[in-house]
């Protein structure tokens, strides 16, 4: 390709380095906004909490203060919220290094070489190689996004009905077929989200739909009652008494014992830049996030290693390499949530709940209608992760202390903050006995092995799957075939039906073949 021609294609692209440029420098003017500033360290400060104390997940605290949100501008709700979803993920390392204790799933990988080196001594080492890790990973992140989202919205602006469609079909599939546990609990609880999402006033009849006569249900669910139902009050009925007291007599770090040597920076550098690609790559595909990904990246490092007998016995190498891919992937997952409306998790569906009670749709037209947000957040990512590389160092001591307190007195002050986060929703208690209901009923599918995250997912895609679905019909007069006869809808249906297929096959070889011996009384050939 000429010279001449590439800037024409990068124009074409959306991606011309002036568009990036120019739009960082209007990010960062208004991430820098005293109010939005404060929203950002607001939010980090508070992940960096969650992320520390086991119990409280990412999810019950972005749903605890999604009600907050309302009365706060579109750009520093969405500020805050997004600092403590990748800030609870430096929380996360802290207590997974020094404790053994992965409070959160993307750090359990972690525990195998950190703490080993937190028995060597070198505590302090591995959480300065998480730090650099962590921000490196981050930022090569915030890259794609700033180069790759704009791609995705000029394809994007070519979707119709039939492909829009397609894509939240493709979504709803990868998020409840690559979700951890059963594939087909996985989908079940996708279902349950799309008829949860049907409930009150049918938009195009007028028709009342599964509210059981109840008119509090004619506006139909709540977001912000299904999520602190699900990821609340279910998670603090789960975790009450399953949480031992936590000895933190051997955790003291010194501020310079967090700087690693030379010799440790070049051991953790290549491995780190390997974690970043492979959380990079995870972020685009919906379903994957941070967890699968720094399981990956773990896998990748030990297998090219060349003492891999080191590994689970203190390597830098499996601390720097998850940890990379887990903020690499936290930073990516907001690709396709911004710039398509497809979010890669149950995270990310929250976050676009909350961008969608701003008034505000995630999709193609964000960049060019709501530049503030997009930019903003960008520019925020980076202001976000330097202030948690500053708060994190000082004060490792202060975060470790916090994981005495008794949760006698932790699980009822979270309670009692969910239910006026509900009430205040609409000053109704039919908010808050709503949200009590789906708690325990979010409890009963956890002590079943139904994980609630698929719901969340098909809630927030539904409505829009169901929009765009009747808009195709209508549009085609009813000809099922317009979805196969539009090329990138067909895309999306082909790799539906390929997802699918190689979930059956991977389930097919994972069986064991089972060996027919009648007479056999051993226990031990027995299945």
């Amino acid at each position: 390709m000429g010279a001449a021609s590439r800037p024409a294609v990068l124009r074409l692209l959306g991606i011309t380095n002036m568009d990036a440029v120019s739009g960082l420098i209007h990010g960062f003017g208004i991430a820098l906004q005293l109010n939005n500033f404060g929203a950002c360290l607001l939010g980090v400060l508070i992940g960096n909490i969650v992320g520390v104390l086991p119990g409280l997940g990412v999810m019950t605290a972005i749903s605890m203060l999604l009600p907050l949100t309302f009365a706060m501008p579109p750009v520093a709700a969405i500020l805050m919220l997004a600092g403590i979803y990748y800030g609870a993920q430096y929380g996360g390392a802290i207590c997974s290094i020094l404790l053994n204790l992965p409070c959160h799933p993307p750090h359990a990988v972690t525990c195998l070489d950190g703490y080993p080196l937190t028995l060597q001594g070198k505590g302090g080492t591995a959480l300065g190689v998480t730090m650099l890790s962590s921000f490196l990973g981050a930022s090569f992140g915030i890259v794609l996004m700033v180069f790759f989202a704009p791609y995705l919205v000029q394809i994007a602006m070519n979707f119709g009905p039939p492909e829009i469609s397609s894509l939240m079909l493709l979504g709803l599939l990868a998020g409840s077929t690559l979700a951890r546990g059963s594939k087909l609990k996985g989908v079940s609880m996708t279902c349950l989200g799309l008829i949860l999402g049907t409930v009150g006033t049918d938009i195009t009849t007028g028709q009342q739909r599964l509210t059981f006569g109840m008119h509090q249900l004619d506006d139909g669910l709540e977001i912000v009652a299904l999520a602190l139902g699900l990821f609340g009050i279910a998670e603090f009925l789960k975790s009450v008494n399953a949480v031992a007291p936590i000895s933190t007599s051997a955790t003291k770090i010194r501020l310079r014992d967090m700087w690693p040597s030379r010799s440790e920076l070049g051991t953790a550098f290549f491995p780190a830049m390997r974690g970043t690609l492979v959380g990079s790559l995870c972020s685009l595909i919906p379903g994957t996030g941070p967890t699968i990904a720094s399981f990956i990246a773990y896998a990748v490092e030990k297998k090219i290693a060349k003492k891999p007998e080191q590994f689970g016995h203190g390597a830098i190498q499996g601390v720097a390499a998850p940890e990379a891919s887990t903020h690499a992937a936290v930073q990516g997952d907001f690709i396709p949530t911004m710039s398509l409306g497809i979010p890669g998790d149950a995270v990310m569906a929250l976050l676009l709940g909350a961008l969608i009670i701003q008034g505000i749709t995630p999709g193609p037209q964000l960049i060019t209608e709501h530049p503030d947000i997009f930019w903003g957040l960008i520019a925020s990512f980076w202001i976000g992760n330097i202030l948690l590389m500053v708060l994190n160092m000082p004060m490792i001591g202060i975060w470790v202390k916090l994981l005495a307190i008794p949760y006698r007195y932790l699980y009822p002050s979270a309670l009692f903050f969910v239910c006026i986060g509900v009430y205040s929703i609409r000053n109704d208690m039919f908010a808050v006995g709503t949200t009590l209901a789906i708690g325990m009923f979010g409890h009963v599918l956890l002590r079943h092995g139904f994980h609630p995250a698929p719901i969340l997912l098909g809630f927030v895609l539904g409505q829009r799957f169901e929009e765009n679905l009747r808009r195709a019909f209508l549009l085609s007069r009813g000809d099922a075939t317009v979805f196969l006869t539009q090329p990138i809808s067909l895309a999306f249906l082909t790799l539906s039906v390929l997802l699918i297929g190689g979930q059956i096959y991977l389930a097919m070889r994972r069986r064991k073949p089972r060996i027919a011996l009648p007479s056999s009384p051993s226990p031990i050939l027995e299945e």
